[in-house]
């Protein structure tokens, strides 16, 4: 019998939505498999998000230890907000100090948003999240480091918890960022639930949206080798 495909996940404390979302996307053949990284305070919350950030980093070595026993083909860290807190060469460092230490790719969700992008052929990107303002403008500032051009972006309104939030008011907030100089939408944060609406937003809005948890699944599965096509999820995921 042939082996499965395993990938890891490194999952914010309090995430309800990660789990369920990547069991959906899983084609047939590939399993997945999670480790809740470590922070401190209330999950989800505008309030603490950086020192959150912090904390998960801190220890992401222990984390990643733990997950490496299930011989995942990649390990991909699923918070989007992490890389805002690292920068640039954090980001970069941190990439290669886990590889160095397991021999395993590893992704970050962001990173997976800038390779998904990049296969769109996508230079202009509408942004919508779930954050604080100055956190959404600092997703902004990263994707413009990145080349990227953001003519529309936005927060999501009276938010409580991310976690406590809806497909149907995360498909209000990509409607509400896009504008006709945008190539694509791109809804960041992983605890917001987006991959029920993407299919719809892009039907809608004419033109490809991902979110944070779409594109990490598709550069997990491609790192993997599985170039399986998932329909129903917006068109990144059905390209190879």
């Amino acid at each position: 019998m042939k082996r499965p495909v395993r990938i890891g996940f490194l999952v914010p404390p309090g995430n309800p939505t990660c789990e369920p979302e990547m069991f959906r996307l899983a084609p047939p053949g590939v399993t997945v498999h999670f480790t809740r990284m470590v922070a401190h305070g209330e999950a989800g919350s505008h309030k603490g998000q950086e020192e959150r950030n912090r904390t998960q980093i801190a220890h992401l070595e222990e984390n990643v230890a733990l997950l490496t026993m299930v011989k995942p083909a990649v390990i991909v860290m699923a918070h989007t907000a992490s890389s805002y807190t690292l920068g640039q060469q954090g980001e970069k460092d941190l990439i290669a100090k886990m590889v160095k230490a397991t021999g395993i790719p590893f992704l970050t969700a962001f990173g997976s948003v800038l390779t998904a992008l990049d296969r769109l052929g996508v230079k202009r990107v509408a942004l919508g999240a779930p954050y604080a303002y100055d956190s959404m403008m600092k997703s902004k500032a990263y994707l413009e480091l990145h080349g990227l051009q953001v003519p529309g972006y936005g927060v999501l309104e009276n938010v409580v918890n991310i976690y406590d939030e809806t497909p149907e008011r995360a498909y209000e907030l990509g409607r509400k960022v896009d504008t006709s100089e945008a190539q694509a939408i791109f809804l960041t944060g992983v605890g917001m639930p987006t991959i029920e609406i993407l299919e719809k937003l892009e039907r809608d809005a004419g033109k490809p949206a991902i979110s944070s948890a779409s594109a990490m699944m598709w550069d997990a599965l491609r790192t993997a080798g599985v170039k399986d096509a998932i329909t129903g999820y917006g068109k990144l995921l059905s390209l190879p």
